[in-house]
């Protein structure tokens, strides 16, 4: 089964574990932690969005200029712009790219971050207004005529565009551990993106997002993501070493404490992974759960310690869940971006493909 691997953009140097005091873009940073990216050999780096950050089109369209393999995700809130003008620009970052552009829809998880520009729908509307957002971008990509559209959320007359993806759509990704997620995603997405919680429970998860798929009529399924936080180190004893460490750092920075004071944990996917870390530090092979308490289960939070052997092989029992992106990122950005690509990327990929000359 082949695998690609997805990483996570970062403009300048602040770290989760040594935070700086800008909060700016570094132009040369940005452009050597892409080219480091496109060295490791990720096949995809997402580009995330938060209310009060930088706009992650630019930032697709700046690493799209100095990389040749690695493929931008843009993240984007349906509330923050119009679908026709999204669909025109991802058309165009992918035309810019040589056809590497991907998005990710994000409903929202937080009503508080939601409101802040303006959104005041419930999680429900967001999720209905997330599936519309879909289709109309799907048929501006498409449509060759131009096409009126009435929807609960959106509505507009004779609108056309004369941009298109180089392969006439764009892949669509739509993330979530709730049933709204599920069934947006498992009728329209491309690609369903998933926390990193344990093998039992992520294959509940994709059995959820499945029949969804089936049940909307899809004759294909979407594609599995599923998020890690790796911790290696060159044995065991010191990669623990290393975990514990930055399990300390992280509660030094009071990062549960933000989330509480920014409303708590309100979407389904935090919850789940603070009630996992709840009944157990370790699950499986090698999957860590403190930090996601010590996080307040913001993002994607649990950790996969060990050896680049061991973090490789618990990434292949995933695979053979039937996961198909695999997104990893770690707490040194480029470093460990650097190290991934020396040590884990090549284990799980020789190790496919010796599965794959044996068959």
């Amino acid at each position: 089964m082949p695998v690609e691997f997805i990483s996570a953009s970062y403009v300048n140097d602040s770290t989760e574990l040594n935070p700086t005091s800008s909060k700016g873009i570094d132009p040369k940073f940005l452009v050597r932690y892409a080219r480091a990216l496109d060295d490791a050999g990720f096949d995809y780096t997402l580009l995330p969005y938060g209310s009060s950050g930088w706009d992650p089109f630019s930032v697709a369209a700046a690493v799209s200029q100095h990389t040749e393999r690695v493929r931008p995700i843009v993240a984007l809130r349906p509330n923050t712009m119009y679908p026709t003008v999204a669909a025109k620009a991802l058309a165009t970052l992918d035309q810019l790219s040589g056809g590497r552009a991907t998005v990710h829809i994000i409903s929202g998880g937080n009503t508080i971050e939601q409101a802040r520009e303006g959104d005041r729908l419930d999680k429900v509307a967001r999720y209905e207004r997330s599936a519309e957002y879909i289709e109309i971008m799907r048929r501006a990509w498409a449509s060759e005529k131009p096409f009126d559209h009435a929807g609960t959320h959106y509505s507009f007359e004779n609108f056309h565009s004369e941009i298109r993806p180089l392969a006439g759509t764009i892949p669509v990704s739509v993330g979530g551990s709730s049933e709204d997620a599920y069934r947006v995603g498992g009728a329209l997405g491309d690609i369903f993106g998933l926390w990193g919680e344990p093998l039992a429970e992520t294959k509940q998860q994709m059995d959820a997002v499945f029949e969804q798929a089936r049940l909307a009529g899809r004759t294909d399924r979407p594609r599995i993501w599923v998020t890690f936080r790796p911790i290696i180190a060159p044995t065991e004893e010191l990669a623990w070493e290393r975990a514990h460490r930055t399990l300390a750092k992280l509660d030094g920075n009071g990062s549960a404490a933000a989330v509480a004071a920014d409303g708590g944990v309100q979407n389904v996917g935090s919850q789940r992974l603070l009630d996992i870390a709840a009944r157990g530090e370790l699950h499986d092979r090698a999957l860590w759960t403190p930090v996601a308490t010590a996080t307040g289960g913001r993002g994607a939070s649990t950790a996969l310690v060990g050896t680049p052997e061991t973090v490789a092989a618990a990434i292949l029992d995933y695979i053979d869940l039937g996961a198909e992106l695999i997104s990893i990122r770690g707490y040194d950005n480029l470093n460990d971006a650097i190290d991934y690509g020396r040590y884990v990327l090549p284990i799980v990929r020789q190790e496919l493909a010796s599965r794959e000359r044996a068959a």
